[in-house]
Formats: structure tokens, C-alpha cells, sequence
């Protein structure tokens, strides 16, 4: 079921010319071709947008650190084997590829100093991290070694906690809607025995009863020793073709991170007091979740992240002009967009829906006399031929819209 599960969304991502997998590249080291790079693009403007009106605010940082970074916030002591080696470039100056993104949002806060009207603080980047995984687990886009993380790191007081966990939870389900993901289950990961985790217990208990709290009204299961070595987590999960689980989504809860950065605010009575730190992925990496959307959708993304939302197609050399206007007006309305002249009618069709492409509109003789399209949808529908600004505005209408329905 595994080797299937993989061989599915590999089989079609080469079919749609999404990613390729070169050995020059290296093993879990996908390459995004032009059309995933597209479906890739429209996914990280629409989350960007999503955070910025929720109030986060976005940065970049380096995909490496000195190996102090990682010492001080813990990763190396607890991640290690999960870790890159060392690039040493002399006694006393030495870089690691990150597995996380947080030490650098860590540094983001401490930046200058931090009062409490500033918090909650929501730092969102979508960064690269690296993992060291085992060649034998390597597969597609599910299992990788570069990874691109929607990633954000809120600091807030304490009180704010359980507020922050919940508008976090709302901004999953708005994400997964328009994505078309379909969670199949929360998972609360706590503590479990015999595993090393930071932080003393009063700080794990207060951090669970908040995540309990939060998941109110939920259904969901508890996973002992599945918690993050710094803290518990929130785990939204996701079955593919093959039924096998994994977590897109995540909230965790840190009390660690703040004091090993000795992170702090000034309070409204002049004393300083440490932040908690809240982790969160609203979709997790892009190379996970485009994993599972090809296979969920079979390829036929919804039209607002479909890599050509529009082909153009001329009956014959006489329709080639208003075909070229109506594919320029496409594009200046922010459609992916393209004419193909090449072949006969029926061919081009053909493999424009093998391609999954949304709409495919076709002007013939009187189309073209009139100022009408003929719309194709990509399950075979043919609608009526409607004047180009109505099909115009109806394709932009449905991609506005993030409707996964294409009339």
C-alpha cells in the first residue's frame, strides 16, 4: 500500500510535469518544474494573504546558523540525529543546515526590546529547513530532505494563549477549505515516558490543559510521547490514497524556547516577564501538502491554483487574432493563460484535459465573427457560447471565489 501511495502522486506528478527527481540533484531533493512551481506560487500568495489579515507579520532568515544558534535552543542536544553534520569552515566558526525555523524567529523577537502592547507578536515565514533522512524513506514530495515549511512562531503572554490557539484552529479550517484538504482526525501529542523533554512539569501540565481546552467541542485523540521535545501539540492529520496518516498542521506550545533566548516584555507594571511561544503551521510544507492535494484532487486542482487555468483555442489561422486577444485579456485579469494553434481541434482538447487544465475555450468561425467563446470545462461539460467578457468574467469569478466548482 506504501510503495502504491508513492507511486501515485510520483506517477502523476511526472504525467502533469509538476516536479522532477533528478539523482544529479540528490535523493529527497525534488525539483519544482514551470507548472508545480505555478500551483506552488498561487498556494503561498493565498496563505500570505491569509496571515497578513490575520495579523501576522512576515520575514526571511537564513536556512543555516551557526552551531551555537542550535545549541542554545536545544536542538542539537535533543535533534541531532535528525540533523545535517556540521560544515566546519574553521576552529572556531561553524554553520548547520536548520531543522526548524524557530531559533531564527527567536532572534526576530529579541531584535530589540518588546513591550506587552505589542502582543500578541505573529512572525510568519515560509522557509527552507533540511532533515537528514534515511535514503530508504525518500519518496516524491511526501518524504524529503529540503523541505518549505509554512511556518510562524506567536508570542504572547500567558493570558493570551488559549485566544491565540483558537484563532489559529480557525485559520486551518479556512486554509483546508479552500485547499480542499480533509482532515482525518486531531491528535493532542503529550508527554510519554522514557523520552527527554525540556522544560519542568508544571510548565507541560499548564501547556496541555490549554491545548485540552482549545479542542473543546472536538473530537480527537490523545498520543502519549508524540509531544515535541519542547512542548505539547495540536497534530491535524491527513490520509492519503494509501489510508496512511500524517500530520499537515500543527499548534505547539513552548515555555522553553523564551528562556533559553531569555526572550522577555516589559509588562504594564514595568517588570519583565517571559513571552510563551506558540508554534503553528497552518499547512505544514509544501512538499507534503502538494504530495497529498495531487492525489486528493487526482491532479485536477481546484481553478485557483491549477498551473494553466485557461487554453486558447483557434478553429484554424483565421481565429489565430481573437484568440490572442482573448488569451492577452486573460492574463492582464491575473488568469495562467495560454493560445494553442498547433494540431487539430480535437488533439489540442484532448490534451488539454490530460493536462487538467480548468476551461478550455474554443473559437471557431462564428465565435470569432460574434465575440464569443465556447467553453469547455475539463470533465467534459460544454457550456453555451457567451460573449468573451462574460467568459472572462466567469473564470475570474470562480478563481476569486477559490470555489472548487467550475461554472
Amino acid at each position: 500500500m506504501e510503495e502504491t501511495d508513492m507511486v501515485d502522486h510520483r506517477k502523476l506528478g511526472r504525467e502533469l510535469e509538476l516536479f522532477h527527481a533528478d539523482p544529479l540533484a540528490g535523493a529527497g531533493l525534488p525539483i519544482w518544474l514551470p507548472a508545480g512551481a505555478a500551483a506552488r506560487h498561487a498556494v503561498e500568495e493565498y496563505v500570505r494573504e491569509l496571515e497578513r489579515r490575520a495579523g501576522y507579520q512576515h520575514v526571511y532568515s537564513p536556512p543555516l546558523g551557526k552551531r551555537e544558534l542550535f545549541e542554545l535552543s536545544g536542538h542539537l542536544g535533543y535533534f541531532a540525529d535528525d540533523m545535517f553534520p556540521v560544515m566546519r569552515l574553521s576552529a572556531d566558526d561553524e554553520f548547520v543546515l536548520r531543522p526548524a525555523l524557530c531559533p531564527h524567529h527567536a532572534l526576530v523577537y529579541r531584535a530589540r526590546g518588546r513591550s506587552y502592547r505589542e502582543l500578541p507578536l505573529r512572525i510568519a515565514e515560509l522557509g527552507g529547513m533540511y532533515r537528514s533522512e534515511r535514503s530508504g524513506v525518500l519518496g516524491g514530495l511526501s518524504r524529503v530532505r529540503a523541505i518549505s515549511l509554512n511556518d510562524a512562531h506567536n508570542f504572547c503572554t500567558f493570558e493570551q494563549v488559549g485566544q491565540e490557539v483558537a484563532e489559529i484552529l480557525d485559520l486551518i479550517r479556512a486554509a483546508h477549505s479552500a485547499l480542499g484538504v480533509r482532515p482525518a482526525g486531531f491528535r493532542l501529542s503529550l508527554r510519554g515516558p522514557g523520552e527527554k523533554y525540556l522544560g519542568d512539569d508544571e510548565e507541560w501540565q499548564r501547556a496541555e490543559g490549554l491545548l485540552r481546552s482549545a479542542l473543546s467541542g472536538v473530537s480527537y485523540v490523545e498520543a502519549e510521547g508524540e509531544a515535541a521535545f519542547y512542548g505539547p501539540k495540536i497534530d491535524i492529520q491527513i490520509r492519503d490514497a494509501a489510508g496512511r496518516e500524517s500530520t499537515l498542521s500543527t499548534i505547539q506550545l513552548d515555555f522553553d524556547k523564551p528562556e533559553r533566548f531569555d526572550l522577555s516584555y516589559m509588562d504594564s507594571d514595568g517588570s519583565r516577564r517571559r513571552p510563551v511561544m506558540v508554534h503553528r503551521s497552518l499547512i505544514g510544507s509544501m512538499e507534503r501538502l502538494f504530495a497529498y492535494l495531487i492525489e486528493v484532487h487526482a491532479g485536477a486542482f481546484p481553478a485557483w491554483y491549477a498551473p494553466e487555468q485557461v487554453v486558447v483555442l483557434p478553429v484554424g489561422p483565421d481565429q489565430a487574432d481573437a484568440a490572442a486577444e482573448f488569451t492577452r485579456n486573460c492574463v492582464v485579469a491575473g488568469l495562467r493563460a495560454r493560445s494553442v494553434s498547433d494540431g487539430s481541434v480535437g488533439a489540442r482538447i484532448r490534451e488539454a484535459i490530460q493536462r487538467k487544465v480548468p476551461y478550455v475555450a474554443v473559437l471557431g468561425a462564428r465565435e470569432a465573427a460574434e465575440g464569443r467563446i465556447s467553453l469547455r470545462l475539463r470533465d467534459g461539460q460544454r457550456l453555451d457560447p457567451m460573449a468573451a467578457a462574460d467568459a472572462l468574467r466567469l473564470i475570474t469569478g470562480v478563481v476569486a471565489s477559490r470555489s472548487a466548482i467550475l461554472r
